[in-house]
């Protein structure tokens, strides 16, 4: 007994003094809110990862999944999520109570953090899992992004999924737009929920919040959904092309043969790790150093995006240092004095591609959603961009980044750890 009395006594303390942080008493239900494709899944498991990291015991309830076990074929189709549609609308309730159920028990045992995944866009909806949800805080995360492009991209993706494999490419994105158009003639933003964050999925960015109860893990929580997070970035530069033989900058040259045995020998180096989806340029010679490492990989794709195109040099485009010397000493002599904010004569310079390059990096993590790997294949000032957009280095010396085309960068990122390496591949 008195052994009893002086554990209790020592736990008290620890707990009083921070030693031992009680979690049990800090519970939280995560509610994500918005329109299919907008990255709730995955910012839903980028959180439950970075919780788990801090030892903060966190479980993902996702109607998708459930919704596909219970009824994989229909839920294919467009109709089933049609307001109107009595039977679908049923099966949905009934999937939501299922998980909200499941969510309660969670946070009654063992878990800290429940995170309900789903569009959850109804005012209905909403209503009906905070009446359910009165133990514990609520917050509500709405995902918002409006950008055609990368919605597009993402609805790429989502009917390549095995929920879509009986139907052809054009079916399956006609009916996963119309199940799109179902939920916006129910979808209410979030204005009157106690504590919620509206959240640009695509460029990190709060654009509200409001926070009236005391929200466990609130800093952690915020910290992370404004934080470019990254498992493993392989940054790559294109294979040797024509134009580097000469000299020259800028244009389209495609590779030389050395570029296309250094392609094969990336492919081979990366033959051994999913890369589920490749970015590049708009340029032939990056998409031609992709291919082969497509090819050897399952399921993958590429995906050239415009703002990982190399630096517009203007009136300079396709000219050689040594022209730009003797026929433009006045362009060479100031580009040489201020590389970083020097921009060429109806072209552009570092300092004016930033917001595009910047861009593109959150075009390329939300796209490739919780891949484990991730790969960019650019140029050398675009690749140097996106070092510094990871490096923090001072702007004055981006244009010095060593960025050689017989080694890669591979980079992780996390609100934890911080990587970079430099690596060789066999030619």
């Amino acid at each position: 007994m008195l052994l009893k009395k002086v554990q209790d006594y020592n736990q008290s303390h620890l707990e009083t003094w921070g030693i031992i942080d009680n979690m049990d008493g800090k519970k939280l239900y995560i509610v994500m809110v918005g329109l299919p494709a907008r990255g709730k899944s995955t910012i839903a498991s980028k959180l439950r990862e970075n919780l788990v990291r801090d030892g903060i015991k966190t479980r993902i309830f996702n109607n998708g999944d459930l919704r596909r076990k219970l009824s994989p074929r229909d839920t294919s189709y467009p109709e089933f999520y049609n307001p109107d549609n009595r039977h679908g609308a049923a099966l949905r309730e009934k999937i939501a109570l299922i998980n909200i159920r499941r969510a309660l028990d969670y946070l009654r045992g063992p878990g800290h953090v429940a995170v309900l995944d789903a569009t959850n866009v109804s005012l209905k909806r909403r209503k009906k899992t905070a009446e359910m949800l009165t133990d514990h805080p609520i917050l509500y995360i709405e995902c918002i992004n409006d950008d055609e492009e990368i919605l597009k991209a993402s609805i790429d993706r989502k009917v390549t999924l095995p929920e879509f494999n009986h139907l052809g490419r054009e079916a399956a994105t006609r009916s996963f737009k119309q199940r799109i158009n179902y939920y916006q003639t129910i979808y209410a933003s979030l204005k009157t929920e106690r504590n919620f964050i509206r959240l640009d999925s695509l460029y990190n960015k709060i654009s509200h919040e409001e926070i009236r109860d005391n929200v466990p893990y609130y800093d952690l929580i915020r910290d992370f959904l404004v934080t470019d997070t990254v498992k493993n970035l392989f940054l790559i530069r294109h294979g040797e092309t024509h134009f580097n033989l000469q000299d020259r900058i800028g244009g389209d040259s495609g590779l030389t043969e050395t570029g296309m045995v250094q392609a094969k020998a990336l492919a081979r180096h990366f033959a051994n790790k999913k890369i589920p989806v490749i970015f590049t340029s708009k340029k032939r010679r990056t998409i031609q150093t992709a291919v082969p490492i497509m090819h050897v990989q399952e399921n993958c794709s590429i995906i050239p995006l415009m703002e990982f195109n190399e630096i517009n040099s203007g009136v300079c485009e396709c000219m050689s240092y040594e022209e730009i010397r003797d026929n433009m000493p006045h362009v060479y002599s100031a580009r040489q004095n201020a590389k970083y904010n020097y921009i060429y004569p109806g072209g552009e310079g570092y300092i004016s591609m930033k917001e595009r390059v910047d861009r593109g990096i959150k075009k390329a993590l939300y796209l490739s959603s919780n891949s484990q790997n991730i790969m960019i294949i650019g140029h050398r000032a675009v690749n140097r961009m996106i070092l510094s957009h990871f490096l923090y280095r001072r702007k004055e010396d981006v244009p010095y980044i060593y960025v050689p085309q017989d080694k890669f960068y591979h980079i992780v990122a996390t609100q934890n750890k911080k990587l970079f390496q430099l690596r060789l591949y066999d030619l």
